[in-house]
């Protein structure tokens, strides 16, 4: 093998195949790249297993062939070449890269040990546009469960429904204590109900992909979602990200969001963000408890927490609060996560009693993100 490209798309295409290796002991190939002359076109590959990227970039090609990387080593390499065009060659010794004065051989294993990446045979498809999606992700991935117990909890569940003109998605994640629900628009047309469980650690990576595009004027507005049974696959440009899915049941998490309410209180979120950053400095610990006060004739929430060894704290903020007089005590960080992962002025906080759970969501698009913490009970 024989080619010569840019710096800056060798770059690019190390960028989001590399952080997928994994140091797996009796699969040391894992941690390679795969390097493959594909077409007229320089292909990576990187997988663990459970998630395989491919990622093609524009190359000149003198001889075609296929070779492994170790792929850190590799990235690390060529971010600290000029931005000049890059030869590779494999030799005997391994793999020569030349540019400039910087040169150097890296020491491969053969494409042969490499895992068989097959190819998957989708039966339906659906196109999302990328900013929304990426709000959404953020909105929802805090929130899956990191317990391996109930699996199907530790990915994010992917409802698309049809429109009049256009579906919709929603994702949904939840840890049992609290639960995070997201709406955005589907470009695609769709002509039935559908769901899908995905594991949180593979929009993980295709968000830490689609941040790596942030800057590129010339990267499309939409990726690709495409499924069979058992696996889903998101195209993007030049990218191809392959994943499993989650077998198993979703619960229905719908019934715990509550829909009539006995307090309602809109919040400068800013200023609530810091009342209970405040109090939770006095928080028990491991219990990371706040109670939440809430009097509506005073127009105000009372942020408060006491711990015996460090102290008490109670925080005024200022609100409009409709409904009866009320309080609850939750686990500030929880309470933090949902407020940090809006991006309003104003927020939404919904409860009915102590003992029942809360829902959070910005005031103006109450519809299209909600957020439930459960209390912590007395």
């Amino acid at each position: 093998m024989k080619l010569s490209c840019t710096r800056e798309n060798l770059h690019q295409g190390l960028s989001i195949t590399s952080h997928l290796t994994t140091k797996n002991t009796n699969l040391p190939i894992l941690q390679n790249v795969l390097v493959k002359t594909e077409g007229g076109t320089i292909r990576f590959t990187t997988t663990n297993l459970e998630i395989a990227i491919h990622c093609t970039i524009r190359g000149k090609i003198e001889e075609p062939g296929e070779y492994t990387i170790p792929s850190k080593l590799f990235f690390d390499y060529i971010s600290l070449l000029p931005n000049e065009t890059v030869t590779l060659s494999t030799e005997e010794e391994g793999i020569d890269i030349s540019c400039e004065s910087y040169q150097t051989n890296i020491h491969g294993l053969p494409s042969s040990e490499f895992p068989l990446i097959p190819t998957v045979q989708t039966n339906r498809s659906y196109k999302i546009p990328v900013e929304d999606l990426k709000k959404a992700l953020s909105k929802v991935l805090f929130s899956v469960a990191s317990n391996e117990s109930r699996p199907e909890l530790t990915g994010v569940l992917l409802i698309f429904k049809p429109g009049e003109k256009e579906g919709s998605i929603t994702l949904a994640s939840t840890d049992s204590y609290r639960l995070s629900e997201c709406l955005i628009p589907l470009i695609s047309e769709i002509s039935s109900e559908d769901s899908v469980i995905l594991p949180a650690r593979t929009l993980l990576e295709l968000n830490r992909i689609l941040s790596v595009f942030k800057d590129d004027v010339e990267s499309p507005s939409a990726i690709t979602l495409q499924l069979s049974d058992n696996q889903a696959v998101f195209q993007y440009g030049s990218v191809e990200l392959i994943s499993r899915i989650i077998e198993g049941v979703y619960p229905d998490y719908q019934q715990i969001i509550p829909t009539q309410f006995q307090t309602e209180v809109i919040l400068d979120r800013e200023d609530f963000i810091k009342s209970v950053k405040t109090a939770s400095l006095f928080s028990r610990t491991g219990l990371f408890d706040v109670t939440l006060d809430f009097e509506p004739e005073k127009k105000e929430v009372f942020v408060k927490a006491l711990d015996v060894n460090r102290g008490k704290n109670t925080t005024t903020c200022k609100a409009d609060i409709s409904g009866q007089v009320n309080h609850v005590t939750v686990n500030y960080k929880y309470l933090l996560d949902g407020l940090n992962a809006m991006s309003c002025d104003q927020i939404l906080f919904q409860m009915i009693d102590p003992s029942n759970p809360c829902l959070l969501s910005p005031k103006e698009e109450s519809g299209s993100h909600r957020y439930v913490v459960m209390p912590i009970r007395q």
